[in-house]
């Protein structure tokens, strides 16, 4: 069975067979529902509650 991931950045679920995915040295595995999710994340550093299109926003 399928098992249905949320982004880590944006919190949006991401369906099966799509998304990206990072294992870090620590073994911590980060999923990315989109390039845009990923690219903000990890290259630009950004934090997700300060943009309107997450689903985390305003949240503390």
């Amino acid at each position: 069975m399928p098992q249905v991931y949320t982004c880590d950045f944006c919190g949006r679920k991401i369906p099966p067979g799509t998304g990206t995915s990072l294992v870090r040295r620590d073994g911590r595995i980060i999923r990315f529902c989109s390039s845009k999710c990923r690219k903000s994340m990890i290259n630009l550093k950004r934090d997700p509650r300060k943009f309107k299109w997450t689903l985390k926003y305003g949240r503390r």
